[in-house]
């Protein structure tokens, strides 16, 4: 049997007809064809997220999840599901599920059929008296991973929005720490989204929007885009949306930005809406899937994330290798042009404070110097030797070539998951200032990442900085030693 998702086929009594005036209570369905395997939950073994696996075993990973932004860690430190990267392995115990019954029902009598807290269900309120609820049943043959803003138990990974544009090194998350560590003006749902994981090779992993919560359910309330399928069932769209970018070829060898679409709660592909939260759905594409490839982008409206395999995470550099690249960097002894002091590149734990022997880059010409207090044009910025303000708030002067634009301290990029290969740092985003290989900046700077309710725009992987400048990368120019 195809491990493709197939529809259910099921006698769903549509709104209008005349069996509609006395609906039967409930229908079975049928999982003979079922077109993209509805939503999962999270079962009694997802509190166990590290270590699923006694030593003595392999676990079976499935990929991971990279939070664009963070540069290989959150600002505040990764700790337990709140972390810029997250590994999906498989569980010791299936906990997906899968639809098993539909129900119509006077609304009045949802709560009562919802209350049941050991079944996993979705609610569709059609009208004030009348609401469709699917129920699922444990499916043995896949794992659910959950992800969303809320703190609760049955989220596997915390995602917090992401700052854009701006972006401070390390990238900056809202909402961190305090009370309830959300914050108010988040656009990330708590129940964002949902990834099944089929236990067996070649462990296809799907998603799907929206996640259940506490009590094991999804509820799309009346004024949620949700629609009758022509089959007869039920689907819908969560408020900001759950958008995916598969790229469009390998994305290691030949990287290239595919088409963002958006992902039904059923995990049906759809045209984008015209804004974020519109209640008119895009157009059914039915040559696209739900299932996730190396390089595919989950944008959850606030924050964006990278799904990599296995197969395309051995290709790019690992920490060690990193931490090796940028000794390479520091053997060679660069130098700053006009000062002729050497430099080097601070250690990959040292984040946001510049270091005093930190290379900086004119990130329109690419020429490396060390820090220097001149050569200002335009508005004067403010600029302290060592400081943690990059002078990036006024245009400089190149002294090698005369090209003004800004100048900012260097970082190499840590986190080796946003890597498309693992050759030499050569290159930099502008302008930020982030290092990486030609064929990284290359790749990413073609690529479009959602902002707000329409925009796109290309930025930086490891710090979501909005990228500038003809191509939104630099090859660097480094002066060697002159003994």
């Amino acid at each position: 049997m195809s491990s493709e998702p197939q529809l259910w086929q099921v006698g769903m009594v549509l709104e209008g007809s005349s069996e509609a005036l006395c609906p039967p209570p409930s229908l079975e369905l049928r999982p003979s064809c079922n077109k993209s395997q509805p939503s999962p939950p999270l079962g009694s073994s997802s509190q166990s997220h590290d270590g699923v696996f006694p030593e003595d075993k392999e676990p079976v990973k499935y990929g991971e999840l990279i939070v664009l932004g963070h540069n290989g860690s959150l600002a505040n430190g990764d700790k337990g599901r709140r972390r810029s990267r997250l590994a999906l392995y498989k569980r010791p115990k299936a906990n997906g599920v899968k639809p098993d019954v539909i129900h119509n029902v006077s609304t009045p009598l949802v709560s009562k059929a919802l209350s049941n807290k050991s079944q996993h269900s979705i609610s569709y309120t059609l009208s004030r008296s009348h609401s469709v609820i699917v129920e699922y049943t444990h499916d043995t043959n896949t794992d659910m991973f959950q992800i969303g803003r809320s703190t609760e138990s049955m989220i596997d990974f915390v995602v917090t929005d992401t700052a854009g544009s701006g972006g401070g090194q390390g990238g900056v998350v809202a909402g961190e720490g305090g009370g309830g560590g959300q914050s108010a003006q988040s656009t990330i749902s708590r129940y964002a989204c949902r990834i099944m994981c089929e236990r067996s090779a070649p462990y296809t992993a799907r998603i799907y929007a929206a996640g259940f919560d506490s009590s094991k359910n999804i509820f799309l309330g009346e004024r949620a885009a949700k629609w009758r399928t022509s089959d007869g069932l039920m689907d819908g769209l969560t408020t900001n949306g759950v958008l995916v970018m598969h790229p469009a070829g390998e994305f290691v060898s030949e990287p290239a930005p595919g088409v963002w679409r958006e992902i039904s709660v059923c995990g049906n592909v759809f045209a984008l809406r015209e804004t974020r939260s519109a209640q008119q759905r895009g157009k059914l594409v039915e040559n696209e899937s739900n299932t996730l490839q190396d390089g595919s982008l989950i944008d959850l409206c606030g924050a964006t994330l990278l799904w990599r395999t296995p197969a395309g995470l051995r290709h790019t550099p690992t920490l060690k290798q990193l931490e090796s690249l940028r000794q390479e960097l520091n053997a060679a002894r660069p130098q700053c042009p006009v000062g002729f002091n050497t430099l080097a590149f601070p250690s990959l734990a040292q984040r946001e404070i510049v270091d005093k022997k930190q290379p900086w880059v004119y990130v329109n010409c690419g020429h490396v110097h060390g820090y220097h207090n001149w050569g200002y044009r335009k508005e004067k910025g403010p600029a302290g030797p060592g400081g943690t303000a990059p002078a990036s708030t006024g245009e400089r002067e190149c002294p090698m070539c005369r090209r003004v634009g800004p100048y900012v301290p260097l970082w190499l990029g840590c986190e080796g998951g946003l890597y498309l290969d693992a050759g030499p740092p050569t290159h930099a985003f502008c302008p930020c200032g982030h290092v990486c290989s030609e064929k990284t900046v290359v790749g990413w700077s073609q690529i479009p990442l959602p902002h707000g309710t329409h925009a796109f725009h290309a930025a930086c992987p490891f710090c979501g900085t909005w990228l500038t400048g003809e191509q939104g990368h630099i090859k660097l120019i480094f002066q060697g030693p002159v003994d």
